[in-house]
């Protein structure tokens, strides 16, 4: 599937303490990976939700995928996708990855399908088993690998590996814009590095990737987020 292009211009968000992020401007063609870069609190999180239509802007316009933001907030989402983002899409420690698999595929034929798709429910399933195994390998997650393979709890994973079931289970859905948060917290240097090997991978193969970070690649689109709350009014390719 074909990624996403992210333009925005003057893209702004104001909440009650001020401004969380404003004055961002960015033009990625699809299949581009996109970094948010900055301190923690400079309003990341808020941008990256903001783009996906799960905030609305104050200021400013966004086009994703061609879908005029704020106006197209709910079809933006139906385009996109968000890996891990803490206190919005957390993965259960409690639940296996068996299980975390299971349910996202189950959601998404759920969401998905077709009512046709009620009247073929072996053909459903063998799709979902498809999905989920071309997601997998996209993310190099083998699951023979885990300490009790696909019967492993969340909480016994290593960061990195938590991570890529985070990003298989959003890619599941085969989204045009994946998000990501924190892509670099708590993982060591040679850990970062497989990491934005993977988003770059995944970008690659066609979908938009766009990533929080504290220090961005440099072979990156970057947007720069002040302790202000306000972006750089800029995105470039690579740093300066």
């Amino acid at each position: 599937m074909r990624g996403a292009a992210v333009v925005a211009e003057g893209f702004g968000l104001k909440g009650p303490r001020g401004w969380a992020f404003r004055g961002v401007t960015v033009d990625a063609a699809p299949g581009s990976l996109v970094t948010i870069e900055g301190p923690s609190g400079s309003g990341r999180t808020c941008l990256l939700l903001a783009l996906t239509g799960r905030m609305r802007p104050t200021e400013g316009h966004a086009d994703v995928g061609g879908l005029r933001l704020p106006r197209k907030m709910a079809a933006v989402r139906r385009i996109s996708a968000l890996g891990p983002v803490p206190g919005v899409s957390d993965l259960d420690p409690a639940l296996t990855v068996a299980e975390h698999l299971r349910e996202r595929a189950l959601l998404q034929r759920r969401f998905d399908g077709s009512p046709l798709d009620l009247l073929r429910p072996r053909a459903q399933r063998a799709a979902s088993r498809a999905r989920v195994r071309a997601a997998l390998d996209a993310v190099g997650l083998d699951l023979a690998t885990l300490p009790k393979a696909d019967r492993t709890s969340v909480r016994d994973l290593e960061r990195l590996e938590a991570l890529r079931l985070s990003i298989a289970l959003a890619l599941i859905g085969e989204p045009r814009l994946l998000a990501v948060d924190d892509t670099d917290i708590k993982l060591s240097d040679a850990e970062r590095a497989e990491a934005w090997s993977l988003l770059r991978s995944i970008a690659d193969r066609g979908t938009t990737v766009l990533a929080v970070c504290s220090e961005a690649p440099d072979d990156t689109i970057t947007i720069r987020t002040t302790e202000e709350g306000a972006a750089d009014a800029l995105a470039e390719t690579g740093r300066a």
